[in-house]
């Protein structure tokens, strides 16, 4: 499909500039072959790429304060939301994944795009010495682990956003019992099911 069919069939992509659309041609087009070698994301998840996945990650953009210069993706794993982010603006990204393989393919998305980027081949728990302004993630874990994970590498000031589920609210009414959040909610543009969970402050239970 050309730039035209693209910009017909995803009406997002009519703010986007024709840079970050071929920029976004490159990964699709790598995400196809090496989802042939490891397991990047499912078939059906292939068959509607841009919905499912690209459009998916791509409207975080609008949460994401003027203020912020910094963001770290927890489990990046194929790229969503992380590397989409990095590719479709200029905050600079930290890719946080643990399997090797899956940094080697975000390390040459990166490469053939010419986009600048972080990527850490350590698990989350490990990483130390960050501190961003916003910490993205999309289906990794619980929320209640998401915030054990962030707590280390998010600043003072900074907040999550998170792509969730159908079992959002019972997610965060187990969250609720380890930390003290304040939250907001938002409808998905691409999943009937889906939700943005925007988080500006949590503190742990005492």
């Amino acid at each position: 499909m050309n730039l035209e069919g693209y910009i017909k069939n995803y009406p997002f992509l009519k703010s986007v500039s024709r840079e970050t659309i071929e920029k976004l041609e490159i990964y699709i087009s790598l995400l196809q072959q090496w989802n042939k070698k490891i397991n990047l994301v499912s078939q059906q998840g292939m068959d509607q790429v841009w919905k499912r996945h690209v459009y998916d990650s791509f409207q975080l953009i609008r949460y994401l304060d003027s203020s912020v210069k910094s963001i770290a993706d927890l489990g990046s794993g194929g790229g969503f939301p992380g590397l989409i982010l990095a590719l479709s603006t200029d905050i600079p990204v930290i890719l946080i994944e643990s399997d090797k393989r899956k940094t080697i393919f975000l390390r040459e998305v990166l490469r053939q795009t010419k986009t600048q980027a972080t990527v850490l081949c350590q698990r989350i728990e490990n990483v130390n010495a960050i501190s961003v302004d916003v910490v993205t993630a999309r289906a990794l874990t619980s929320l209640t682990q998401l915030l054990e994970f962030s707590k280390n590498i998010l600043n003072k000031n900074g907040y999550c956003l998170f792509l969730k589920g159908r079992s959002i609210d019972l997610e965060i009414e187990e969250a609720q019992k380890n930390w003290k959040i304040n939250y907001k909610t938002f409808s998905s543009q691409t999943n009937a099911d889906g939700v943005i969970v925007k988080i500006n402050q949590f503190e742990r239970v005492e």
